[in-house]
């Protein structure tokens, strides 16, 4: 051990900086490999996933199967594994790609037809059985609750213009028909989400992965998971040391 301890003390300064550079360049290497291949950590900004997901939840998302690329680009492919339906998954928002990724459920499959009566989901002419599923807005949503809209008619000022222009294209006998490479998603809190009823389809090139873990979840004020909110963030983690109660511990390390 000793002879080893010498030999590293008689290396000549810039081979060491070589091997140094060498290590970290492998440990760099593999931080890429497991970021955009693997899993990624995301954290929940908003309330549309609610109660199955939580604001100021942290999650381990996988990509096995689904999707890889660089990290830090633009550049990805996607793999072989296709989301099922009723599965969470995350995406790259179709209707502004440099958007934060979003989280929604999947509701239909390519070839599917939806049609939603007085809240309640039919897919393929089947009640779908929804036990996640959260109503909580105290209006009255004649878009959202009974979809989708009727052949003829004004359509709500809320939705994207491009859907708006296009989704009359997509409904047959009064059900909304999934196209090929397409899925349809929508919000566990169906009453605030912002979703496929009115931006339409995900592609199958946009979803990146599946949530797997929730590994943290803390309360913080509203905004404060937002991107670009380092600060507010920093903030939050430091009042979670001091206060422990905002951390919902019984979240921890809940599976999906």
């Amino acid at each position: 051990m000793k002879a080893e301890n010498k030999k590293e003390e008689n290396l000549p300064l810039r081979r060491k900086v070589v091997r140094e550079v060498v290590a970290w360049m492998w440990v760099a290497l593999a931080f890429l490999l497991i970021n955009g291949t693997l899993g990624q950590a995301r954290v929940i900004p908003s309330g549309s996933m609610e109660n199955t997901l939580l604001i100021g939840d942290h999650l381990i998302m996988s990509r096995v199967g689904y999707d890889a690329g660089v990290p830090f680009t633009n550049w990805h492919v996607s793999l072989w594994r296709d989301p099922q339906r009723q599965q969470v998954v995350i995406f790259r928002p179709p209707f502004n790609p440099d958007s934060p990724d979003l989280v929604k459920r999947v509701i239909g499959i390519p070839g599917d037809r939806i049609k939603i009566v007085d809240q309640q989901v039919y897919v393929n002419e089947k009640k779908l059985n929804e036990p996640y599923v959260v109503h909580d807005f105290g209006g009255y949503d004649g878009f959202g609750e009974n979809f989708p809209p009727p052949s003829k008619g004004p359509l709500p000022g809320n939705l994207h213009a491009e859907w708006a222009r296009h989704i009359r294209e997509h409904v047959a006998g009064g059900e909304l028909v999934v196209p090929p490479g397409n899925y349809f998603v929508m919000g566990d809190n169906r009453d605030n989400s912002y979703d496929s009823r009115y931006w339409g389809f995900v592609p199958r090139s946009a979803i990146i992965g599946t949530p797997v873990v929730i590994y943290m979840s803390v309360v913080a004020p509203s905004g404060a998971w937002d991107s670009g909110q380092i600060r507010e963030r920093i903030l939050a983690y430091a009042r979670a040391l001091v206060h422990p109660r905002l951390v919902r511990w019984s979240r921890l390390f809940r599976t999906f």
